[in-house]
């Protein structure tokens, strides 16, 4: 989940390359760096909470023979930040250890460190104990974690270095006798190497200068942020949470209540949205998908870019690619800083089990949630069910980022796997937009909509002024990229496979895929807004985006209604955990918001 980079000369490092490998490593994390050099005999190590050009500034490793380094998106605890140093070894990892506590308890080293790429370390010792040499080192620790391990593991007394990875994200490349690498290929081709290869379930050892010494200096200032703090169960905020059972007047088909914006019943008691609706789970003959990707094949490298949220359809959408599709895959992740932590292990999970490349591009990580933060405090003062859309505004950017990747790589072919049953209409709808019940996408373009939508949305920001904040620009631009910006080269998976949720969460359960400790489903369980949002909307209009979800279900012959009503029981009951780690991360006071929530005029009568 981070960007690593390196050149091992024989001679001075060129100055301007070690420039481009470090710039383009700050794409996938500016939250903390490292830089490694080889002076005086030594190896020199600085680390900072800072990003790595910057760093870069700050060393003086023009005259150094080795410059290696990591840009880090904070993933796994923020107290240690990398290279990792310990017992006269050190490592830069890019990716994360889901078995950690697994590899703890088989071997002999205590744990120093909060940091899951200490594992590696460990597991080299480990090796070293009743070898002469470390031939075969990277593979035994490929063979020992679970999760995506790209790393560069320096063992400077013995004058070795072991360059390693499970899924790909490591390249190597050759420019006057020094070799070159980086988590992609496009900084070595930028840098002008020859012979790039990817290493994936492979290794690569080369020797370095041989040194009894590495100096650790890190930069003293932290983050005035918590980037990832710690959970706290506290029984008393628990309590706080609603969770009324109001009697709801519901559609005799589906499920949607009274309280749906633009609903109305017939005679029987059938909602408009159940006579209006097309079935969307229909799939074409797979056989034309085959015929559609026919001309991306070939004969090596990447075929196709899969955006990879690490949420359950992303994931089951790359299993099919990779396994039915037979094709080969990059996936593209774009963090915006509402990813949690079990949807990036979930990312690892199924990137390093297919031996997948994953290129991640992060944002400003701090100034995203300072736009979220701001907005939230301006719905806080005007609260709005229209408005709740705002909060998840600064994802849209990954439409965006969708071209920059394929202008990198020179991969064209995107192929997306969006559930098709996950339409909603109620969030546009709480703003005033009617239903438009022939949409057929998630994301749906179109001016003339995006016009009515933005002058709704004004007009409600004028009743909170807060809103007119520094974050408008990011909302309006990745609005932009994600509705009139053309899409070419852009086919969805289960256009062509129909999307079945047992056969998705079975599927998924043989990835070893994980599950959030505070829901029994597996929706949005990567997102760190969805608690939040769903909560409001629970409390306020009762129901969530679950009955909408369950509701196509039903209209689609999947569920009976019974088992739809008994799913969003479960569904819709608060996700405390959720909610906590949500204000935590935006400084928000979480019972003040809560309150607030609460105090909302409910939409419908409720006794308690």
């Amino acid at each position: 989940m981070c960007g690593i980079f390196g050149i091992i000369s024989k001679t001075s490092v060129d100055a301007q390359d070690v420039k481009i490998l470090a710039s383009h490593s700050k794409q996938r994390g500016i939250d903390s760096s490292g830089i490694v050099t080889f002076q005086d005999a030594k190896y020199q190590i600085v680390r900072a909470d800072f990003e790595v050009t910057k760093l870069l500034q700050k060393c003086k490793w023009q005259s150094s023979s080795i410059a290696m380094g990591h840009s880090r998106l904070v993933t796994n605890g923020m107290s240690d930040n990398q290279p990792v140093v310990r017992d006269d070894l050190f490592v830069i990892h890019n990716g994360i250890v889901v078995n950690e506590q697994e590899i703890w308890d088989s071997v002999s080293s205590e744990r120093l460190f909060e940091t899951d790429s200490e594992t590696i370390l460990a597991l080299a010792i480990e090796y070293m104990k009743d070898k002469q040499d470390i031939e075969g080192i990277g593979q035994y620790i490929l063979s020992k974690c679970k999760g995506t391990i790209s790393a560069v593991l320096a063992i400077p007394k013995l004058g070795k270095l072991v360059l390693f990875s499970n899924n790909g994200s490591l390249y190597v490349g050759n420019k006057n006798d020094a070799l070159y690498f980086a988590s992609e290929s496009y900084p070595l081709k930028q840098t002008n190497c020859a012979d790039i290869e990817q290493i994936c379930n492979d290794e690569r050892v080369m020797d370095i200068p041989v040194s009894e010494e590495i100096i650790v200096t890190d930069d003293q200032k932290r983050r005035e942020k918590n980037l990832i703090p710690r959970f706290k169960n506290i029984a008393e905020e628990e309590a706080m949470l609603e969770y009324p059972q109001p009697e709801l007047k519901r559609c005799t088909k589906c499920i949607l209540p009274e309280t749906m914006p633009y609903i109305s019943f017939d005679s029987e008691g059938v909602c408009n949205y159940c006579r209006s609706y097309i079935p969307r789970n229909v799939p074409k003959p797979k056989e034309e998908l085959f015929e559609l990707v026919e001309p991306y094949r070939r004969s090596q490298g990447p075929e196709c870019i899969v955006p990879f949220s690490g949420g359950r359809d992303s994931c089951y959408g790359l299993h099919i690619i990779v396994n039915e599709l037979k094709m080969r895959p990059i996936t593209y992740t774009y963090d915006w800083g509402m990813v949690t932590d079990l949807g990036r292990r979930n990312i690892s999970r199924m990137c390093s089990e297919l031996c997948v490349e994953n290129i991640i591009v992060a944002a400003d990580i701090t100034k995203k949630r300072e736009n979220i933060t701001k907005n939230l405090k301006a719905w806080l003062k005007a609260p709005h069910l229209g408005m709740i859309s705002i909060l998840t505004a600064g994802d849209k950017h990954f439409f965006k980022y969708v071209e920059t990747i394929k202008e990198q790589t020179g991969v064209n072919l995107n192929l997306w796997g969006i559930n098709p049953l996950e339409v909603t209409h109620f969030k546009a709808g709480f703003l005033g937009i009617k239903p438009n019940f022939e949409e057929k996408r998630v994301y749906m373009p179109g001016f003339y909509n995006q016009l009515r939508y933005q002058f709704l949305r004004f007009k409600a920001m004028t009743k909170s002024p807060s809103y007119f904040n520094s974050s408008i620009w990011d909302t309006l631009s990745g609005e932009y990229y994600r509705s009139f910006v053309k899409k070419t080269d852009y086919f969805h998976v289960f256009d062509y496979w129909r999307w079945d949720e047992k056969t998705v969460d079975s599927t998924l359960a043989q990835y070893d895929w994980e599950l959030a400790p505070d829901t029994n489903t597996t929706w949005r369980i990567g997102d760190g807004t969805a608690a939040f949002y769903n909560y409001i909307y629970y409390t306020v209009a009762g129901f969530t985006e679950h009955d909408t979800f369950r509701s196509n279900q039903i209209r689609e012959g999947q569920i009976s209604r019974e088992e739809a009503l008994a799913l969003v029981k479960d569904e819709n009951r608060p996700r405390y955990q959720n909610l906590r780690w949500y204000f935590d991360l935006l400084g928000i006071d979480y019972s003040e918001a809560i309150r607030v929530v609460n105090a909302i005029p409910k939409l419908y009568t409720w006794n308690e």
